[in-house]
């Protein structure tokens, strides 16, 4: 007599532990790709929208009308955008103060885009660990659902006379079901984790590089205002 080995069978015919197991890993499964697929747009969006305001920025444009540009935008800005406009807020009002010192004013500067530069990383690592989190746990939760499975499973056999293979394999089967996703739902939060951490370390320096780069030119911008 054939029996039915489908997964839907397993699951159903599974103890109520195993079934509890496997209900969270799908749950676990389906917020991580959900995570996978906003952080993939955000990413995309972060990136295009970087290149596009560095464009504009090495073009030869006044920085003036990117800054008025960048104030004037309720969304759509991007983090460099947004690095930008902070550093230049900041040394426009010490500017207004009418503070000279182009050590303050520099220093005014920097400080207000390592701050945002900090803040724009933060963001983009947001649900980050969660995705760590998936990735590290649930092969171990999947790994108790197949061993609780695994003892129910010898547990219902010890009263029996005959065990024959038959008897024994849907229990072991349905167990490893609980592997099997559990390894299905860690090995894409796995991947998706050291995509996301590599791309977002590339924007970060990007980012960083282009806050020097600012800062170098307020420098020479205020030493060719200063008087010899």
């Amino acid at each position: 007599m054939n029996q039915d080995l489908s997964i839907v069978h397993l699951l159903l015919n599974a103890s109520g532990v195993v079934q509890a197991v496997v209900a969270l890993l799908v749950i676990v499964s389906i917020a991580s790709w959900a995570v996978i697929f906003s952080k993939s747009t955000v990413l995309a969006r972060a990136m295009k929208s970087n290149s596009a305001f560095e464009q504009a920025f090495w073009s030869g444009s006044s920085m003036h009308d990117l800054y008025n540009t960048a104030i004037q935008k309720t969304t759509g800005s991007g983090p460099m955008e947004r690095i930008f406009a902070a550093g230049m807020r900041e040394f426009l009002k010490l500017r207004e103060r009418r503070i000279s010192d182009t050590a303050v004013l520099l220093e005014g500067a920097q400080r207000a885009m390592r701050a945002n530069l900090q803040r724009e990383v933060d963001n983009l690592e947001s649900q980050l660990s969660f995705l760590g989190s998936v990735a590290s746990v649930s092969p171990y939760v999947g790994l108790f659902g197949t061993v609780w499975g695994i003892m129910h499973a010898f547990t219902g056999l010890a009263s029996l006379e005959q065990v024959t293979l038959a008897t024994v394999a849907p229990g072991i089967a349905e167990a490893l079901v609980a592997t099997a996703i559990g390894l299905f739902a860690a090995i894409p939060a796995v991947v998706a984790y050291n995509r996301f951490a590599t791309r977002i370390d590339r924007i970060a320096n990007k980012l960083d590089t282009f806050s020097d780069e600012f800062s170098n030119i307020l420098q020479r911008n205020l030493s060719a205002q200063t008087p010899a």
